[in-house]
């Protein structure tokens, strides 16, 4: 069936390789990481195509192993992000009129290329520079970041496709979807490669030129992007990569009068901060900057007490701990009846205290280091907090180590306090907190648990009793964009959970649907008229 924009993509998944010992894809990432370790990468600046190396040096070092440098990287300043500005703008005179098909064909055709010869390099790279597991990996610069080319691809020609239903006799009505005037600045994080890949890309899809700014703890994987971008066909100029730090690069960026929309994840104060100087800048601007983030989460999962103890336990590990709980979806506050509790704490404990850390190039480990020393000290200083209250509970974990890399044990702390300051503040790491309630307050619970955070990204309920179900999801309608029943609130697949929150987690403007891409055109509407009328006067006038 079909609904305008909202017709079923015709693009399908990308299947997620397993890994397992002895496989193909085993053998081939395995000697992608011996040479990547091996060698030391002189990442430039790229700009209208060009290399552009400034002097102005950072490092990208392994997380896990941070003595060891995987390369350097030149950063940004005043005058490239000039050069970026007049790059953009001359590749938009040719891009903006690119016919459409020959713009999908350029992305049809990296997604192929990231299914094959780049899928070692990208995953490689990640775990590497990022401390992503192998699985973590494969599903998020590999699998996720294929759907966002496909499925992308498929949704711009829906737009396009959605057309005036009605033409009267003598004229003809059609929608021109129009890139956008100026540049589009992305800012994308450390924690998804495919996010990285995606946030330049999507306005880029639709006929706009960018400037992207990609985290600084996460260049190295970007870099290799920008060659698998170049590889498929992307003209210079289109993408122009200045990674810098943000207080110079979103500064002078956001202060040009080219700016015409922003493409941003990363947290929820450096969003406020970017739409400020949006607004303090409004009258400098050609037109009126379109802005789309997607920033923190306190994301929950709230079980009844009909829950299946098993199926909680293992959406409570994956939720909280997959990726070092370094995901804006992760589990970071659950709420357990006393009943259900009594039930699984021992198995819960158990099972995390099982959890394999360590280096991700050793592909049993579950686990690997936190993304550099800030966010080391941001996640253990919550930790200490909770070792110090009355009100908390440290019942696994809570140790941590930084002489080799940024290590974290995966920690839990059951807390009395529902208000508790890890119930409430976005903590971005392997620490979850559990609030037991009384099984009488189940409906008082759920409403403490959509008053406690600013944020509404993801959150899960597990239940067996479809009442219940249906109590949380009204009480809980506005707690969370992405909402899961017995399932974790983590891993939204593209063209399946379109991703985004609301509240202080963003504009929820879904990821990985046309509604996303509709933010990066402007619509024309054009009338036709074939029989134009030759006198002025109308038929009640005679």
């Amino acid at each position: 069936m079909s609904n305008g924009i909202f017709k079923v993509p015709t693009a399908v998944n990308e299947p997620v390789l397993s890994y397992s010992p002895g496989s193909p894809e085993r053998d081939r990432l395995e000697k992608k990481l011996k040479e990547l370790k091996e060698t030391v990468f002189e990442i430039p600046l790229i700009i209208g195509g060009t290399e552009v190396f400034t002097g102005n040096l950072g490092e990208c070092r392994m997380p896990h192993y941070h003595k060891h440098v995987l390369g350097t990287f030149h950063q940004a300043g005043e005058k490239e992000i000039e050069m970026a500005v007049e790059a953009a703008g001359k590749a938009w005179k040719c891009w903006s009129e690119m016919p459409w098909e020959e713009r999908a064909a350029i992305f049809k055709r990296m997604a192929l290329l990231l299914a094959g010869p780049y899928r070692d390099l990208l995953n490689a790279a990640t775990m590497l520079g990022q401390s992503k597991s192998v699985f973590q990996a494969e599903i998020d610069s590999a699998c996720e970041l294929i759907d966002f080319y496909n499925f992308n691809t498929d949704y711009m020609c829906q737009i396009y496709k959605d057309q005036p239903p009605y033409n009267t006799k003598g004229t003809w009505n059609r929608l021109e979807y129009r890139p956008l005037e100026g540049f589009i600045f992305a800012v994308t994080p450390f924690n998804f490669t495919s996010i990285a890949g995606n946030l330049p890309t999507a306005p880029a899809l639709m006929g706009n030129t960018v400037l992207w700014k990609p985290a600084s703890s996460a260049v190295y994987s970007a870099y290799f992007l920008m060659k698998l971008f170049k590889e498929a066909g992307l003209p210079d100029g289109v993408i122009n990569f200045i990674p810098g730090k943000g207080s110079v690069v979103g500064r002078l960026v956001m202060e040009n009068e080219n700016l015409a929309g922003i493409h941003f994840t990363g947290s929820t104060a450096v969003f406020q901060n970017m739409w400020k100087t949006v607004g303090d800048n409004i009258a400098k601007y050609k037109t009126y900057p379109r802005i789309v983030g997607e920033t923190g989460g306190k994301d929950f999962i709230f079980a009844h007490e009909s829950a299946d103890p098993d199926e909680l336990i293992t959406a409570l590990v994956r939720g909280a701990f997959e990726y070092q709980g370094q995901k804006c979806s992760a589990a970071s506050r659950a709420y357990i009846p006393a009943s259900l509790w009594n039930t699984i704490r021992e198995k819960y404990v158990k099972t995390v205290n099982s959890i394999p850390m360590g280096d991700p190039s050793n592909l049993k480990n579950f686990m690997g280091a936190v993304i550099d020393e800030g966010a080391f000290h941001s996640i253990t200083r919550y930790i200490e907090i909770a070792k110090e209250s009355k009100e908390a509970e440290i019942i696994t974990g809570g140790g941590y180590d930084n002489s080799k890399g940024w290590f974290i044990e995966p920690t839990t702390i059951l807390t009395t306090n529902p208000k508790f300051i890890t119930m409430e503040e976005e903590i971005f790491g392997p620490v979850l907190t559990i609030y037991v309630y009384d099984n009488e307050t189940y409906e008082e619970t759920l409403k403490i648990c959509n008053e406690t955070s600013p944020y509404a990204l993801t959150g899960a309920i597990f239940s067996r009793d479809r009442y219940a179900i249906k109590k949380a999801e009204k009480i809980l309608r506005h707690a969370a964009g992405n909402f899961y029943i017995n399932d974790k609130p983590t891993g939204a697949v593209v063209g399946q959970q379109p991703f985004g929150g609301s509240r202080a987690s963003g504009t929820n403007d879904k990821a990985g649907s046309a509604s996303n891409l509709m933010r990066w055109v402007s619509m024309r509407t054009i009338k036709e008229n074939f029989m134009p009328p030759k006198n002025y006067k109308y038929p009640h006038m005679e």
